[in-house]
């Protein structure tokens, strides 16, 4: 839907109330707007933010008439937001990016498949309907990753398989957690040298902006340290600058589009998941560049014009995992973390603290990248073998 800008004043509206929701919130009143947070969660972050909450659930129709009625524009902060819901909303007012978008990125079947078509490059995969096609169905060659089609985030609802004897360990989790409409992937596991990622700024217009290419590093599936810039030759960054936009551009995305990527040990990249929405390693850009992802998200959702992605400098941002979280908000370890020239940290207002769950991060700027790593070492040698 093509609607003029939508100027401060104007009340924004957030599917979802987590720390993305609440960073978008926090940028979008700082730019002038007021915001609606839906989350069926009473204990989201973004409610404590919002002008307006709702904490029904996404199926209420009630609700649904209330958000439209209040809001001039909607956006999400996760890809696990219903599409119908979207879909419904779309029909009084602008989404960004779209339901047909969210709804190709939300299935990793549709999504590889699309990209597959696009001529874009993915990983080898096939599609499990049922848990006892594990092991006999077309597989690519082990090892393999099995995916859950939809949702599933931060490693939960993946198994890796490294040989045929692990399928029926496998096949009895993916029957446990069966659901009538489970579907799963099977993907060859890569043997990657490195994960990147990059983010694509896209407007209504067409526009489109990069940010820098970043370098992860996942433990259990979770994201645990960001580095940018990537340690990458300039082919490279700009083979992922390439891909990343020819993607989103093939999707017609409008809004903030994160782009994961495998390099490979000859310099080929394969693309690994794309998120239609700010995204973890793209939080360095709230400090380090001159415009945050989550202010473009308010700028593409509102129809106005891009922001510059100019990278100020080098930064390492470290995420605080479950009781990672004492290390910033008990000393004597948060005030030497305060001591730290260009350490900056960033707590999500989550009231319970549990295992696997990011609470917050904290990223170090220094002149160099190899300062902000090194400072950046200094702080997670504090951080527990395990989280438990």
């Amino acid at each position: 839907m093509n609607v003029s800008a939508i100027d401060p004043g104007a009340t924004l509206g957030v599917l979802g109330g987590g720390q993305l929701g609440a960073m978008f919130a926090t940028v979008a009143r700082r730019m002038g707007y007021a915001i609606a947070v839906w989350d069926p969660d009473a204990e989201a972050p973004a409610h404590r933010i919002a002008d307006y909450s709702l904490v029904h659930p996404f199926t209420d129709a009630e609700a649904r008439k209330e958000f439209t009625q209040r809001v001039c524009a909607v956006t999400y902060e996760w890809e696990n937001v219903p599409a119908d819901l979207c879909e419904q909303l779309e029909r009084d007012l602008p989404v960004r990016p779209s339901s047909r978008v969210l709804r190709v990125i939300q299935d990793r079947v549709a999504q590889k498949m699309f990209l597959r078509t696009r001529g874009l490059p993915v990983p080898a995969f096939s599609t499990l309907s049922s848990p006892d096609e594990l092991g006999r169905h077309t597989m690519p060659p082990y090892p393999l990753v099995c995916k859950t089609a939809t949702a599933g985030y931060d490693g939960k609802g993946q198994w890796k398989i490294l040989r045929a004897e692990d399928c029926p360990a496998v096949q009895q989790e993916l029957a446990r957690n069966r659901r009538p409409d489970s579907r799963w992937i099977l993907e060859e596991w890569l043997p990657f040298e490195r994960e990147l990622s990059i983010l694509v700024v896209r407007g209504a217009d067409g526009a489109s902006q990069t940010y820098p290419v970043v370098e992860n590093v996942h433990e259990d599936g979770i994201l645990r340290q960001t580095i940018v810039p990537a340690d990458v030759p300039q082919a490279v960054a700009d083979l992922a600058d390439t891909i990343a936009c020819d993607a989103v551009e093939a999707l017609d995305g409008v809004g903030v589009f994160c782009v994961e990527l495998f390099l490979m040990a000859d310099g080929r990249l394969v693309i690994n998941e794309i998120a239609p929405r700010p995204h973890n390693s793209g939080h360095y850009t709230l400090d380090a560049c001159t415009v945050s992802q989550f202010e473009q998200q308010v700028r593409t959702l509102c129809g106005l014009p891009l922001g510059e992605v100019r990278l100020l400098s080098p930064a390492v941002m470290l995420n605080l995992i479950g009781d990672d979280v004492r290390l910033v908000t008990h000393a004597p370890a948060a005030h030497d973390l305060l001591r730290v020239p260009g350490a900056t940290v960033h707590l999500y207002g989550k009231r319970t603290t549990r295992p696997k769950r990011k609470m917050g991060h904290v990223l170090f700027l220094a002149p160099t990248r190899a300062e902000a790593l090194a400072a950046a070492s200094t702080f997670r040698s504090r951080f527990a073998p395990t989280h438990s």
